[in-house]
């Protein structure tokens, strides 16, 4: 081995810091590797470099390693640790009845707190028994969930019950509050319009299918299912109603948001301090 640095043309110094340097790199990668996924084991398998890297920082301190974000995104590549991009729109909205539409009231309105617009929508969850049904309220400000409700049917009473718990979780209770859902019959329904206005309750409506129209809805809706596995196809509802529950916590919960300034749901609706930021595309 005392012959190996003269073959490289370097000094004995030079080589064994060179060689001490590569084993310190290859160790802090495995760190790293280890560190993304325990994280996403506890988080979620699909959350992006960006908020990895905000969420990390101080574990990649701790250990004593210097990492950029663009080095972090070229790690992350090299490894293959990136989430692949992926676009899929499922329409679970029949308009077609005789219900009362509502007009749009949020084409231009821009929340300033938590709890003067919600969004809702229904998603579908595959089950090994055929289609399930899962129905979210969640708060345009803070991104929080705050009502949900899973089951293997798409009737009113289903986004009924999701805006029970929601009501149920309001903390806010005598700001004015615009409820914003696509055209559905179930939204449109007598039962659900009637729960909603005797809760005070401004009923407001997308005016073409358009699931920019009703961004966060949708954004909530791709997020629980690529990042927690809502996307596979789950053994019952019994099964589904679990990881849902289980993905609503961690999501407003843990779950660091972008338009939040890396912050989580429940803590900007408890404690408002951003700027709104919507996540509906500029048409062109």
């Amino acid at each position: 081995m005392k012959w190996l640095p003269q073959c490289f043309g370097i000094s004995k110094q030079a080589f064994y810091k060179r060689k001490k340097s590569y084993k310190m790199k290859i160790n802090q990668q495995e760190i790293l590797i280890k560190l993304v996924k325990e994280y996403r084991k506890r988080v979620g398998q699909k959350i992006g470099g960006l908020k990895l890297y905000s969420e990390l920082k101080s574990e990649f301190k701790s250990h004593n390693i210097k990492i950029g974000r663009d080095k972090f995104f070229t790690f992350l590549r090299e490894n293959k640790l990136l989430v692949p991009k992926h676009k899929n729109y499922h329409i679970t909205t029949n308009s077609n009845h005789r219900f009362r539409k509502y007009k749009n009231l949020v084409s231009n309105f821009v929340p300033t707190a938590p709890e003067q617009l919600w969004v809702t929508d229904i998603t579908y969850i595959k089950t090994e028994n055929g289609h399930n049904y899962l129905a979210l309220v969640t708060d345009a400000y803070s991104k929080k969930i705050m009502g949900y409700c899973l089951d293997n049917h798409m009737k009113a009473e289903l986004c009924v019950k999701a805006l029970d718990m929601a009501v149920k979780d309001r903390i806010y209770i005598n700001k004015d509050l615009i409820h914003h859902s696509d055209r559905g019959f179930q939204y449109c329904s007598t039962s659900y319009v009637k729960f909603a206005q005797s809760k005070d309750m401004q009923m407001s409506m997308t005016e073409q299918y358009d699931p920019y129209e009703n961004a966060i809805a949708e954004r909530i809706n791709e997020t629980l299912k690529y990042e927690y596995g809502l996307k596979e196809t789950i053994k019952d509802t019994k099964t589904a109603q679990k990881i849902v529950k289980q993905a609503v916590e961690i999501y407003n919960n843990l779950r660091p948001h972008l338009s939040l300034n890396m912050q989580k749901p429940s803590e900007v609706h408890l404690n408002p301090n951003v700027k709104y930021k919507s996540y509906k595309r500029d048409k062109k």
